[in-house]
């Protein structure tokens, strides 16, 4: 008897996806709600799971096929899937090790992470995992190569490889992932339809960075996660965006949707690229609450656990790009919203203070909005109050 598995329902106006990954073999033994298959969409990565125990049967569907939400990409057969012992006297010749040895986990390994295990020439079986349920993470493959390039050289020499012939020069070629595609497609989407414009300032991090220090772990032990700088950005933004509604509004067709709440999308890596889940009514949030739902969002990006309800709207973004060295950025919208707000990294630089030149530690603001809707006096208007809320935080708490 064979269990049909189906693409199951993906989300809201998703009626695809791109099988990414077999995670089961045929043969291999298949426990309820084992994973089965990872599927691609236009968002984020989903794992498909067994609805029963069996035994893995035929791989309908292959790697890179695209399905469609409610076709049967594979069976599941009765049994328990274990081999028969082999015969000593009749054990066959070994095949050819592979080149890198696989883990008895490693059906599950994601593409960023089998990738980065061919890369870097790590057993996966001598890495413990960090991520959900043990499985390997890309930081974790990294961290093994890492230590393994520390380590020293053994004493006997390895045979010399022959030289590679004189000007050959090897490519690799990759399929973009659904992921990435869809990326492509919409910020070049965002540059043909929006007429784009960016503007700078600069802010002063004193304020925010001592109230940091002065409260972090009293904030932690109350709250239960750390105090960062995205909280206060975020309230930031929404004594902007209330002040200018149309940096928070979007354009349909020949009208303005204005929205009255702050739905902030937030710009996290994941190891499939960048993703932006959405913290809902974040005007309406407290400092912890805001950022235990950024800290919980960082987790399930780095887990590969997003879903699509938790990408789905947002009517304003923040991009994070200081946490990755970034100096000064012309960040791009994330259609159909009007704008982002795009922060950097702090380094100390000479300023004017009251006539005297100081060292203070800046940061570069960047914030890109569409033309078409916000126009260039309440864009920088905009950006100076986000700015002169962070310099004073105490604008956060009378709402000036």
């Amino acid at each position: 008897m064979s269990t049909e598995v189906k693409v199951p329902v993906l989300g809201e106006s998703v009626a695809e996806a791109t099988i990414g990954e077999w995670l089961k073999q045929p043969g291999d033994p298949v426990a309820v709600d084992d994973p089965i298959a990872s599927l691609e969409t236009d968002k984020v990565a989903i794992e498909v799971t067994a609805s029963v125990a069996g035994v893995m049967g035929q791989q309908i569907a292959k790697v890179g096929d695209n399905v469609a939400v409610g076709a049967v990409i594979a069976t599941i057969e009765a049994g328990s899937g274990a081999a028969p012992a082999a015969s000593a006297a009749a054990a066959p010749t070994p095949a050819p090790a592979p080149a890198v040895a696989e883990a008895s986990e490693s059906a599950v390994l994601s593409p960023a992470v089998r990738r980065a295990v061919l890369e870097h020439g790590i057993d996966p079986a001598q890495v413990k995992g960090t991520g959900k349920d043990g499985r390997l993470t890309k930081e974790d493959v990294l961290a093994a190569a890492a230590a393994k390039s520390a380590a020293p050289a053994p004493a006997v020499a390895a045979p010399v490889a022959a030289p590679a012939p004189a000007g050959a020069r090897g490519e690799e070629r990759v399929k973009m992932t659904r992921l990435r595609q869809t990326v492509a497609k919409r910020l070049k989407e965002a540059q043909n339809t929006a007429a784009l414009l960016t503007t700078f300032n600069d802010c002063d991090m004193s304020a925010v960075m001592k109230a940091r220090d002065t409260f972090r772990d009293a904030f932690e032990k109350k709250h239960g996660v750390r105090l960062g700088f995205m909280s206060f950005f975020a309230k930031a933004a929404c004594l902007a965006l209330k002040d200018f509604p149309a940096v928070n509004a979007r354009i349909e067709g020949d009208e303005i949707v204005y929205h009255p709440y702050v739905d902030l999308s937030v710009a996290v890596s994941a190891p499939n690229g960048l993703v932006v889940p959405v913290v809902r009514d974040v005007d309406q949030l407290s400092f912890a609450e805001i950022e235990k739902a950024i800290a919980g969002y960082g987790k399930k990006a780095k887990e590969g656990t997003l879903t699509m309800a938790d990408m789905a709207g947002g009517t304003f973004t923040i991009s994070n790009g200081g946490v990755f060295g970034g100096l000064m950025s012309t960040p791009i919208i994330n259609p159909p919203q009007s704008a982002v707000l795009g922060l950097h990294r702090i380094e100390d630089r000479p300023v004017v203070r009251d006539g005297q030149i100081v060292i203070r530690p800046m940061m570069y603001l960047a914030l890109s909005y569409d033309h078409r809707l916000i126009d260039g006096r309440e864009a920088v208007t905009a950006l100076k109050t986000i700015k002169e809320a962070i310099e004073d935080p105490t604008r956060l708490l009378i709402d000036l």
